[in-house]
């Protein structure tokens, strides 16, 4: 289970963050998470109360918002989102699509901190 280190990784990150905010506690963790992540959302929930344990984390919320999977087209000359990653093409025309703009984030957004 990948997603324990994953939650200590962003315990640590956001106790460094809160730390230079001189923040006393800090009340929920904004996270991307890209649908190519490879991130399963209950078990990240769930490392991440085990991970923010005896930190001034604990008792946060983890807040996770999903990133969807955008493509260019380079034939539509447009981003597009795709409903599936089995299919890297665009949804419109059919065109492979192998530059992906979107979908690979696992990236810290925001800290709700209490002064």
């Amino acid at each position: 289970m990948h997603e324990l280190s994953i939650a200590q990784n962003i315990v640590e990150l956001a106790t460094e963050a809160a730390t230079r905010a001189n923040a006393e506690r800090v009340m929920a963790v904004k996270l991307l998470v890209g649908r190519l992540a490879g991130i399963e959302p209950g078990a990240l929930l769930f490392s991440y109360e085990i991970a923010a344990q005896g930190t001034i984390l604990e008792g946060s919320r983890l807040e996770i918002v999903h990133v969807p999977l955008v493509v260019w087209c380079a034939h539509c000359l447009k981003e597009v989102e795709l409903d599936s990653v089995q299919r890297l093409r665009c949804p419109t025309c059919g065109t492979p699509c192998g530059e992906i703009r979107r979908g690979r984030e696992l990236d810290i957004e925001s800290l709700e901190i209490e002064p």
